[in-house]
């Protein structure tokens, strides 16, 4: 069983940046895929980035590619997702997830409550 914890979502400006963090519990965090989703009002969730448990090879969507980075520390049991220029379009509320699976893209069995980022024009 692995439990996640998001944190650091607020209201920032566009070109602003934000780290949001996700907080692991559970031996098994460490050697599980982990992801950032997000879902904005009135539309599908949508995948943004993930890492496979290495540390060592990561995938992005192409809308936040070059943009957004995503790491984890398995000592610390937390991911992280670094937000740079920031837009409008990328409020939404983003959610951790893990997997012990090697599809970084999904299917995600474990999920956070979420944390919501909002950006300003």
């Amino acid at each position: 069983q692995v439990q996640l914890v998001e944190s650091g979502g607020r209201l920032v400006q566009a070109g602003g940046s934000l780290r949001l963090s996700c907080k692991g519990s559970g031996h098994a965090f460490s050697s599980y895929s982990v992801a950032w989703f997000r879902r904005a009002p009135g539309r599908e969730r949508e995948f943004v980035a993930a890492m496979r448990w290495s540390g060592g090879i990561s995938d992005y969507a192409d809308s936040v590619k070059g943009r957004f980075t995503i790491s984890r520390d398995n000592a610390r049991r937390t991911a992280y997702l670094d937000m740079i220029s920031l837009k409008p379009e990328d409020t939404a509320v983003y959610y951790c997830a893990a997997q012990a699976g090697a599809n970084m893209r999904g299917p995600y069995g474990y999920w956070g409550q979420g944390t919501q980022v909002t950006v300003s024009s």
